[in-house]
């Protein structure tokens, strides 16, 4: 089966990925200088960047803390790793530091090896990232099928809240809190007698004020200021309560002078399988994240080259004691709404965090752990994609599939299970998608691989549509799976903004996936923001149905029998 090929009426550059070794590890922040930089940039970046930070104070902490780490381990992250990931990345928008979606490796990591453990495993996994980077491996992440992203980060939502019970409602455990979701369940079921009334009053305001803030206030930053305020009620009450404080010290003001990690060559090859887990999340956090800030910007980032600088990042992590650092999606899209315009808001933000650290470090230690424990309850909450989840699971029975085997392998087993299981089930249930697809034609000739505009059964060239200076047509052939999904939607992205219509022909495509209908989704969403009317043309039933399931359904779209139909729609409306 071929692979997919587009054939639209403008002719198609080469994506920025497949230049020159120069032209793909050039970071962002080169490129943008060398286009031009001014005080107003300035202006704009540093408010970002102070925005992103305030954001970022309370997460970084809490994530740390939530990974069996400190939270000073959490803002050196954030500092040092924030820092090189914007100053040497291939994305203009990307915020990096402590993820969430690294809490259940890392604490595991912690909770096997040590401290010790972790630094080195993040220090192999920053040259594994390198390395990554250098092969150009960046580009094959887009063969992680969308059922997988969405299984195993909502997997990882469930597991992280679990994490933050204890805390949440300041229960005593009768010994070290189990690892595994059920003996972990029933351990704080036996604790549930212990709860501290003071946690609940502070975790549970803690919520609410974070989730009205974000509905009637959205510009504000809920997080600091339900931290803050549940701070000075526990410390204005003198609530008996954990803290920061009580439970890990002092916080340093300072960042510490580098060291190398702790080696043994017993070590690495204890560590090293941590190392590659932590490798293999940080390349699909990070590249979801830059792929999500090109969605909102309509920018494309170099994958390969923000891969070398996650592989940096995470190295300079550990020489500072930090933990894993990556692109962080929810921090990202902050820093494009709050106004950014390159790298240098993402190197501020990093800044910022520093001068919290100086100033703010001694009233860290008043934070109760409950407030931080419903920060983190939020974030696992959001992380739970449940209209993503919903469309999946009324897309086939396929993906449904792929993207429960994730979720629950993920919550019950491991992470990297999770996303080999679901890999390995979504490459399955494709050949046999493929296999089905494939039709052998009885007394037809072959069709070459330059083949006629009248193959596949829809109509030919014809010159007076290609010369329609109001409509873009796109046709793609074959199969249009989660492999080509990337390819084609930079391709889709190129919808001029001066265009009355885009059309997209499906006559040629036998299959569409789940991950394909989302790339769609996001070209759609480009050309109303721009308003430029789309139609879809020759969709196949069982295509259109995928489609509709990604919501794309009249009016956002219209459906039209051929390209044909379609352009004398576009030709009867008034210019």
């Amino acid at each position: 089966m071929d692979s997919p090929r587009i054939a639209p009426r403008p002719s198609i550059t080469r994506p920025p990925e497949e230049d020159s070794f120069l032209a793909l590890f050039t970071p962002k922040l080169v490129t943008m200088l060398r286009d031009g930089y001014g005080l107003g940039d300035l202006r704009a970046d540093a408010l970002a960047g102070l925005t992103v930070a305030i954001v970022a104070l309370p997460l970084s902490m809490a994530i740390a803390i939530a990974s069996g780490a400190t939270p000073e381990q959490g803002l050196f992250t954030a500092i040092v790793g924030g820092f090189l990931i914007s100053a040497l990345g291939g994305s203009r928008f990307q915020i990096g530091g402590p993820a969430g979606a690294f809490i259940v490796l890392v604490a595991a990591t912690v909770a096997e090896h040590g401290f010790a453990g972790m630094i080195l495993a993040t220090f192999v996994a920053g040259l594994i990232l390198v390395a990554m980077g250098l092969l150009r491996l960046g580009t094959y992440v887009k063969f992680i099928p969308y059922p997988v992203t969405v299984g195993f980060t909502a997997g990882i939502g469930v597991v992280i809240f679990t994490t933050q019970i204890k805390d949440l409602l300041g229960l005593s455990l009768s010994g070290p809190e189990p690892g595994e979701i059920l003996p972990k369940l029933m351990a704080l079921g036996s604790a549930l007698p212990s709860i501290t009334p003071a946690a609940l009053l502070i975790s549970i305001p803690t919520i609410a004020f974070i989730v009205l803030q974000k509905r009637f206030r959205p510009g504000w930053p809920g997080m600091l200021l339900a931290v803050a305020l549940g701070s000075f009620t526990a410390w204005l009450f003198n609530m008996p309560i954990e803290t920061v404080g009580s439970r890990f010290g002092e916080i340093p003001r300072t960042l510490p002078l580098p060291s190398m990690p702790v080696f043994s060559f017993d070590l690495l090859i204890a560590v090293l399988p941590d190392a590659a887990a932590f490798a293999l999340l940080g390349a699909i956090e990070s590249l979801l994240s830059a792929v999500v800030a090109d969605g909102m910007t309509g920018r494309r980032h170099r994958s390969n080259c923000e891969l070398v600088a996650q592989g940096i990042a995470n190295m300079a992590s550990a020489l500072f004691g930090g933990v894993c650092a990556t692109g962080t999606i929810a921090r990202t899209a902050t820093n494009v709404r709050a106004g950014a315009r390159g790298p240098i808001a993402g190197m501020l933000h990093a800044l910022f965090l520093l001068g919290f650290l100086a100033v703010a470090a001694p009233l860290v230690s008043y934070i109760p752990l409950a407030s931080l424990a419903a920060v983190l309850a939020i974030v696992a909450w959001n992380m739970i994609e449940r209209h993503a989840f919903a469309v999946l699971l009324r897309t086939s029975r396929g993906d449904t599939v792929v993207l429960m085997a994730t979720f629950l392998l993920t919550i019950f087993r491991d992470l990297t299970e999770g996303i080999v299981a679901g890999f390995l089930i979504g490459t399955l249930l494709f050949l046999n998608r493929m296999a089905k697809a494939t039709v052998v034609e009885a007394d037809q000739p072959l069709i070459a691989e330059d083949r006629a505009d009248g193959a596949f059964g829809r109509s030919a060239y014809d010159a007076a549509l290609a010369s329609d200076p109001r409509v873009v047509v796109y046709r793609i052939s074959g199969a249009f799976f989660f492999g080509a999904a990337s390819t084609v939607g930079s391709v889709l992205d190129r919808i001029a903004d001066q265009r009355k219509a885009f059309v997209l022909d499906f006559a040629a495509v036998p299959f569409l996936d789940s991950t394909a209908a989302n790339a769609i989704e996001g070209a759609v969403r480009k050309a109303q923001r721009h308003k430029v009317k789309v139609f879809f043309t020759g969709a196949s039933p069982k295509v259109r149905r995928t489609l509709l399931a990604h919501d794309l359904r009249p009016p956002r779209v219209i459906y039209k029998r051929t390209i044909d139909d379609a352009v004398t729609a576009v030709k009867a409306e008034p210019i």
